[in-house]
């Protein structure tokens, strides 16, 4: 509620909060919403059933914010692994926290790896480059695949460079 203080014994309130809704904004009032008045009261979809919940066959991560699980939800990926573990931990956070989200890429970048090793361990050689896109690179933009190698390669060497400067002292040169 927001208040401003005119005297500091009186208090005058300049508007009242908005009302309590339920859900995600859909339920506020209509004369706040965006869409209004393009939307149709009532809606012309006439009463239409929820649809049946899909059965759960795998473990399915989903929001501290929602209740439950939603009626439709992908499993064609369930968590494994350590990026599953890393996952698991990254839904008990809140979507606003920033740590969800550092968490979920970061399983991602895990994911990559082990997606690799497991091609390694199954007798298949990953294609990484071809995967990239280098060879399509080469083929049809090599200005600009030159370029970025010139750029890949000077920003490699002055690390390099910054490292080994770094690692002698005015000492070690007597």
């Amino acid at each position: 509620m927001y208040v401003e203080r005119t005297d500091p014994e009186e208090r005058q309130t300049k508007r009242q909060p908005p009302p309590e809704v339920s859900g995600w904004g859909a339920d506020l009032v209509p004369d706040d919403r965006p869409a209004f008045p393009k939307e149709r009261t009532p809606p012309r979809i006439g009463d239409v059933p929820p649809p049946e919940l899909q059965p759960v066959t795998v473990e399915v991560l989903h929001s501290t914010e929602r209740p439950g699980l939603t009626p439709v939800f992908g499993t064609t990926c369930p968590p494994s692994g350590v990026s599953g573990s890393i996952r698991r931990a990254a839904f008990h956070y809140s979507e606003n926290d920033v740590r969800h989200w550092l968490m979920l890429l970061f399983a991602d970048r895990v994911n990559v790896v082990e997606g690799i090793l497991d091609d390694l361990a199954h007798g298949h050689v990953p294609d990484i480059l071809g995967e990239m896109g280098i060879r399509a690179e080469w083929r049809y933009n090599r200005a600009g695949f030159v370029r970025k190698a010139l750029i890949a390669s000077a920003a490699i060497g002055l690390l390099v460079y910054m490292a080994r400067r770094r690692g002698s002292t005015p000492l070690d040169d007597r």
